[in-house]
């Protein structure tokens, strides 16, 4: 389980094909803390520690996970966010994230305003997903609150602090991004609506 609150930023070195699979080779200030078979969120997608040298460390995507994020798109010199799982004993600062991306969205705007940046994204809403005004979303592994929400759309505003330490300072219209909706709207909207 993650909270949403991003460590650090790590730089895709390496992309290999394995089959149906992909190894990402990621740079990272936390490698000599990782460890083999640890979880880290990497654009909020959850992936296993499987290799491990000086500098580096590898995690494997299955083809679910490149279909179903925005995993595929990177390449060689892209910059990820990266979150450890929080421990037991640690401070809840972010919201449940479980690393378990619903579906990919579209950044269609970015825009300084008095200070902050105001970001407005769209998603297909045909798969039942939403938001929830004052709620909940994880973008790219990022826990933030969600405003101006309708169905398919939302708005987010992000602190200098997050813009300049995430990839948020990376992206631009068009670019897709990983969503995951929150966990205990997701487990209310199944009840209502039935299994």
């Amino acid at each position: 389980m993650f909270t949403g609150i991003i460590e650090s930023l790590g730089t895709v070195r390496r992309i290999t094909q394995a089959g149906s699979n992909v190894h990402f080779d990621i740079e990272s200030n936390l490698v000599p803390e990782l460890k083999i078979d640890q979880s880290v969120s990497h654009n909020g997608v959850c992936l296993t520690v499987v290799d491990l040298d000086s500098d580096t460390y590898r995690v494997t995507a299955i083809d679910e996970t490149l279909q179903k994020t925005n995993l595929g798109d990177l390449k060689p010199g892209h910059s990820v966010n990266l979150e450890r799982c929080m421990p037991a004993n640690g401070r809840f600062d972010g919201h449940i994230v479980q690393g378990h991306v619903d579906q990919t969205g579209v950044l269609t705007e970015i825009r300084s305003e008095d200070g902050s940046w105001i970001a407005d994204f769209e998603f297909d809403h045909s798969s039942g997903n939403l938001t929830v005004e004052k709620g909940s979303i994880c973008i790219n592994g990022i826990s933030l609150t969600c405003f101006r929400s309708s169905e398919g759309s939302f708005r987010v505003a992000i602190i200098p602090y997050t813009y300049a330490h995430t990839t948020f300072h990376l992206l631009q219209p068009g670019d897709r991004v990983n969503l995951e909706f929150d966990v205990i709207g997701k487990y209310v909207q199944r009840i209502l609506k039935g299994y």
